[in-house]
């Protein structure tokens, strides 16, 4: 097949700008996503001329292995974005077992006349492809500055789908970075939903719009309906390696097991999709299958020392959590130790792992009698994070004022019922509590909550095995 070029082209009331890869009916953007754009574009310049399947396939997915039923869903969800021709046929025919055909009279504009008007089409076209590449680098100071410009942009063209998905996204991680504050953005939650829900009403066969509101959602706290969207959006592009971290970041037990084993398949070694897979491994006390993601996914997190998109933070504090529980407490140093000097200071989640490391390593000298370090590391979590709780028990234990710790209140979650406990067993009192874990992890909605109990340093499970083997059952079941 011959290589498109970058000409407009004019059929019924749409036009399609190759150059911008853009699609209008009159002036209003039609919302399509890139590989849909990219097979009407091929099947557009040749209309009139069967396209084979092979050739449509090979444009949209390029060396990525589908089927041609994947093929048959992008058509079909192209045909009902553009709808019929005035005398109720379709624009495009579907020649069995061969390929598709374009039929209706389309008119070739050259770029040259189109001049200023194309710079108006590339304009949100520009903005999508700064802010993904910007988002992408997860820096709270990248996301906060690119918001600004794509709220320009969404002004100017309020119906383009892919604009609203990108706010969306922006003001979910924005939320995120602030996730460990005292008073959480929820201003930038509210508007990540918005966003996601517009960017769904724009464009309902957008996998990139579901995924999006997916995560949004299970920020929100509303986790049913959060994998819901996801599995609408793998429904959509299974291929898409983003929607299955997604997926596997707002479901837990074999769902997320499955969820990352996909996206590895399809972007091998992802350091997110090996911690994912690691906390449900851990979860169900099977530490050797964890060792190996955390292995994999900490030599992914140091290869990008260098830069690049995505970058990781978390897998050395989750292989030193792993190591402590099974006794390595040197190996687990050496590990924490390696988080604090890799870990990416201004991505979103740096703030709260470097605190959690801090208060890991605190643990860990507890335990083994080293008090100074204990204090010097359980103080050095409060740099990050000013009330971290577990660093606090930590110290109220070096201070011998253990019975000053706030006590559990009615309805707390499992994480605020595990500082409790934490305490609890520090005073001694590890009976007491294993039950009031017990009792929170009963009446906990389906989900990871818990999912750190077998690698907890304060509460260190393994020490006290009988103790806790009740509560451990529990949460390798809810992992199941």
């Amino acid at each position: 097949m011959a290589k498109v070029g970058c000409d407009v082209y004019r059929f019924g009331p749409y036009q399609l700008d190759s150059a911008g890869q853009r699609l209008l009916r009159g002036a209003d953007p039609v919302p399509l996503v890139g590989r849909h754009l990219r097979i009407l574009h091929v099947l557009v310049s040749h209309a009139g001329h069967l396209v084979a399947k092979e050739a449509l396939i090979e444009a949209a997915w390029a060396d990525v292995a589908v089927t041609d039923n994947s093929l048959e869903r992008a058509v079909s969800d192209i045909r009902k974005t553009l709808g019929v021709q005035p005398d109720g046929t379709s624009y495009v025919k579907n020649v069995k077992r061969q390929g598709y055909q374009f039929v209706a009279p389309v008119e070739r504009i050259d770029l040259e006349e189109k001049t200023v008007a194309l710079a108006a089409l590339l304009a949100p076209f520009h903005a999508r492809a700064e802010s993904r590449a910007r988002l992408d680098t997860l820096d709270v100071d990248a996301i906060a500055g690119v918001l600004p410009g794509l709220e320009h942009v969404a002004r100017d063209a309020p119906r383009d789908a892919a604009i609203h998905i990108e706010l969306a996204m922006g003001h979910a991680l924005r939320f995120e970075s602030t996730r460990a504050d005292t008073a959480p953005d929820r201003a930038a939650l509210d508007q990540a939903l918005h966003h996601a829900s517009e960017g769904i009403r724009l464009a309902p066969e957008s996998g990139e719009a579901w995924s999006t509101l997916a995560f949004a959602l299970s920020l929100a706290g509303n986790r049913r309906d959060a994998i819901a969207a996801g599995h609408k959006a793998v429904t959509h592009e299974p291929d898409n390696w983003r929607h299955q971290v997604r997926l596997g970041y707002v479901s837990w037990g074999e769902e997320r097991l499955r969820a990352a084993q996909q996206a590895l398949a399809l972007f091998p070694d992802f350091p997110l999709a090996h911690w994912l897979a690691a906390t449900v491994f851990i979860a169900r006390g099977a530490f050797g299958a964890a060792l190996d993601h955390l292995r994999a996914g900490c030599t992914a997190q140091d290869a990008q020392r260098n830069g690049g998109p995505f970058r990781a933070v978390g897998l050395h504090l989750l292989h030193g959590l792993v190591l402590a529980a099974h006794n390595s407490p040197a190996a687990a140093i050496d590990e924490f130790r390696r988080e604090l000097d890799s870990a990416h200071k201004s991505q979103l989640y740096a703030r709260e792992c470097l605190a959690n490391t801090c208060y890991s390593m605190g643990a860990v000298f507890l335990h083994r009698g080293r008090d100074q370090e204990a204090r010097t590391a359980f103080q050095d979590a409060f740099k990050y994070i000013d009330c971290h709780s577990f660093a606090r028990v930590g110290l109220a234990a070096l201070n011998g004022s253990l019975p000053a710790v706030i006590p559990c209140q009615p309805g707390d979650s499992v994480d605020a019922t595990m500082v409790t406990a934490a305490a609890l067993a520090l005073g001694g009192n590890h009976a007491e509590a294993a039950a009031l874990f017990l009792d929170s992890i009963k009446h906990a909605e389906p989900g990871p909550a818990g999912w750190l109990l077998p690698v907890e340093p304060l509460l260190h499970v393994p020490g006290q095995p009988e103790t806790w083997a009740e509560a451990l059952a529990i949460v390798r079941l809810r992992a199941a």
